[in-house]
């Protein structure tokens, strides 16, 4: 569940941007079912506002908080790192995105994912591997490869994020996206589009996960902006209920991915 600022739907109204306002929206949305937050404000928060931050949500929830904003180098995520979030963002791969102004086009090479790898091993942080394409597993089996990560390896696959990294939203490409996913990795899936509903319904029904929030789509429906982001992890638990499928609580995705215990 994404807490952040929409960045290809910039004018939504239920947009959370100040630190006080991500906490309380974390708050709603744990309520409402969802196990993942995925935090970050426009860009970056400082120290000061990060503290806040996890101080607000830790307190009142046992969420696992995962911290985004996956573009920014290294030294810029330090203070972050060092306040050991459960999780954290990392691209795996070159990353190139479009948005309504302005664009984004920059290089993580295997150097630096080598440096994360070894980031989040001291810390204990567990990374979310945003995938975006092909070549972002070949970089993931680099790095296990050279003995930098251990499984379970949790991955999310983007789709309809505009720019060069783009995939689109079909089922056949959802498909042919978990084929290549390393057979000791947890895939959860992340639209941008009104494509979104069909493409995460279909995630839960092979047995993945979904992501949603105001980051991906802030949407109910193409014409129905959501009231917040509780209201968009209630509708996909409904969706994931009606499919069969057990909703994990943050205790239980601690346990799938072999994290800490409610970290304060």
């Amino acid at each position: 569940m994404t807490v952040a600022p929409s960045w290809i739907y910039p004018n939504a109204a239920n947009n959370r941007r100040t630190p006080g306002d991500l906490v309380e929206s974390v708050v709603d949305a744990w309520k409402a079912g969802a196990t993942i937050a995925h935090v970050h404000g426009d860009r970056n928060f400082s120290e000061s506002e990060w503290k806040t931050v996890f101080k607000g949500i830790r307190d009142r929830t046992d969420i696992i908080l995962q911290i985004g904003l996956s573009s920014l180098p290294i030294p810029e995520r330090m203070p972050v790192i060092e306040m050991k979030p459960d999780m954290l963002s990392i691209i795996l791969n070159h990353h190139s995105e479009a948005f309504p102004h302005g664009n984004v086009d920059i290089i993580h090479d295997v150097n630096e994912l080598i440096e994360y790898a070894k980031l989040c091993n001291k810390f204990g942080i567990k990374p979310e591997w945003e995938v975006w394409h092909a070549g972002s597993v070949w970089n993931l089996n680099y790095l296990v490869d050279h003995g930098h990560l251990s499984p379970p390896h949790f991955v999310t696959l983007f789709f309809d994020w505009p720019g060069g990294t783009w995939s689109p939203a079909t089922p056949e490409e959802l498909l042919h996206r978990l084929k290549q996913q390393r057979h000791d990795s947890i895939c959860s899936v992340s639209v941008m589009s009104h494509a979104q509903t069909k493409m995460v319904t279909m995630s839960l029904l092979l047995g993945h996960s979904a992501r949603v929030g105001t980051e991906d789509n802030p949407y109910l429906f193409p014409d129905k902006l959501s009231k917040d982001n509780a209201e968009l992890v209630s509708r996909i638990m409904s969706v994931a209920k009606q499919v069969g499928r057990n909703i994990a609580t943050p205790d239980d995705g601690r346990q799938i991915l072999g994290l800490e215990k409610g970290r304060k």
